[in-house]
């Protein structure tokens, strides 16, 4: 494996011409295979090619996807973005996006499997683990409350994936590609609500609302992480929430196509907004999103310059 890295790293540096950096002897899930300080969305371009992130790779039904994270949305993309091929516009958000949405489902995954060998030991109403992520996840209200069987299985419902597929669509419309005011001041990818005064204030503001904004995050990652624990936790969602266990039980795949059917609350539109999730979907072919998974390297680290 050392020596695998070690050639690999070489050969990025000897045909990028970006500027990469290296940390680490060894490679696991938890270390920096990479890192890129990105000047240009050329750059990205670069880099899926060289490391195999590339549409022809998907076309023949790889659906390895490197983990990467991007610590921020850089206000020249907003500029840049209607000037360069919409082909490339699109490779990048959706990558760089599905990379998040893959590594966020993989902590949800974990807490899921963490919380069925909790539940084993049996003695629930002493798991301190247990009840701080039930307050978590919005099944109880305080610490010290009682978790009996009907609220551990409302918590195991809602400790669960979501599909990448409809996670990227819902980025793509919410965001604008990653463009929207929102995305570039506050990383915001979901549009998400804010009622703690610490939002960005829409320029338009609905009073009638009540005093909100859309939630900002100190990077993209931490806007998938609290778009799935919003999907996971709100009541507005919870069609989608026992949408998702009947497939369970039906031992049949968590499609993103399937779920999108029950998110007619997220938008004011309704089941125009279905439609227009289902459209993205089905013209950029997501579905096959579904069945990506990460590779079992460290994490490639993208730095954008403003």
């Amino acid at each position: 494996m050392k020596l695998y890295i070690t050639l690999l790293f070489a050969f990025l540096l000897a045909f990028s011409g970006l500027q990469y950096s290296y940390a680490g002897q060894s490679v696991t899930t938890d270390t920096v295979f990479l890192k890129l300080e990105s000047k240009s969305y050329k750059d990205i371009i670069k880099l899926f090619n060289e490391i195999g992130y590339t549409s022809e790779r998907w076309q023949k039904g790889i659906r390895e996807v490197p983990r990467i994270r991007i610590t921020n949305i850089p206000k020249r993309w907003q500029t840049i973005s209607p000037t360069i091929p919409v082909k490339d516009k699109k490779n990048i958000f959706f990558r760089l996006i599905g990379s998040g949405i893959l590594i966020a489902n993989e902590k949800i995954s974990q807490t899921h499997e963490r919380l069925l060998t909790e539940i084993d030991k049996k003695n629930i109403s002493q798991n301190e683990w247990i009840h701080v992520l039930a307050m978590r996840y919005k099944v109880i209200k305080k610490k010290d409350s009682l978790l009996d069987k009907n609220k551990i299985n409302e918590l195991l419902q809602r400790v669960d994936a979501v599909p990448p597929s409809l996670a990227l669509a819902q980025g793509a419309i919410e965001s604008g590609w990653g463009t929207s005011r929102f995305a570039i001041k506050g990383n915001s990818l979901f549009g998400q609500w804010d009622f703690s005064g610490n939002g960005i204030k829409p320029k338009k503001q609905r009073t009638k609302l009540g005093n909100y904004g859309i939630a900002a995050y100190d990077n993209p990652q931490a806007s998938i992480d609290a778009y799935m624990l919003n999907l996971n936790t709100h009541l507005a969602y919870k069609r989608l929430r026992d949408m998702r266990t009947k497939l369970h039980k039906q031992n049949k795949p968590q499609s993103g196509w399937e779920l999108a059917k029950t998110l007619d609350k997220y938008s004011e539109r309704g089941n125009e907004y279905i439609k227009e999730l289902h459209n993205i979907m089905r013209y950029n072919k997501l579905n096959a999103a579904d069945e990506a998974f990460l590779w079992d390297k460290g994490e490639i680290i993208i730095s954008p310059a403003p």
